[in-house]
């Protein structure tokens, strides 16, 4: 099997590294830190594909870049799910989050000024990468605790089986490796 997957996403080619998950299992690295090209391109052509939104939320840290670009080109504000709890929050909600690129259960925290900072609004949900959908899950549970409604789900890619959901905006699929 070849180290390296050549994804093409909004108009760009990336050669991206395989890294294992387990013994049965890589998946590809696809990482926007650092990537502005990338980031700028992914931005734009999930804007051109996602509903009316008043507000963003992404979950720290992969979708940071994502979710900044978007705001930058839309002039929408964002919000920051962080994963763990921060001396400035006054009022923290947390929910549980797993992820396929992480061993341990996160947690996801965002203080309640920013809850209410959704109040009344469209919220669209980003992120760099969905795939077992338990950041996207943990996500929509933050809103939930608010008066905010979402407006779609988006992502640059749908991993796996993913790619198969018809409840989310994706740019493009990527696959899983099994060995």
């Amino acid at each position: 099997m070849a180290n390296t997957y050549t994804l093409t996403v909004a108009g760009i080619t990336r050669e991206l590294p395989l890294c294992p998950v387990n013994e049965h299992m890589d998946i590809a690295a696809f990482i926007m830190f650092g990537d502005v090209e990338i980031t700028i391109a992914c931005a734009r052509e999930l804007l051109a594909k996602v509903p009316e939104f008043d507000i963003l939320i992404t979950a720290e840290s992969k979708g940071i870049p994502l979710a900044y670009e978007m705001s930058r080109q839309s002039g929408k504000p964002y919000v920051l799910a962080r994963k763990s709890e921060k001396l400035y929050m006054s009022d923290p909600v947390t929910v549980e989050d797993k992820s396929i690129t992480t061993a341990a259960v996160q947690k996801l925290v965002i203080d309640r000024k920013d809850l209410e900072s959704m109040d009344s609004k469209r919220v669209l949900i980003v992120d760099d990468v969905i795939s077992t959908g338990g950041s996207l899950h943990a996500l929509e549970s933050l809103v939930s605790h608010s008066k905010g409604q979402v407006a779609a789900r988006a992502a640059v890619l749908a991993e796996g089986d993913a790619a198969q959901r018809r409840d989310i905006i994706f740019l493009a699929p990527l696959p899983l490796f099994f060995k």
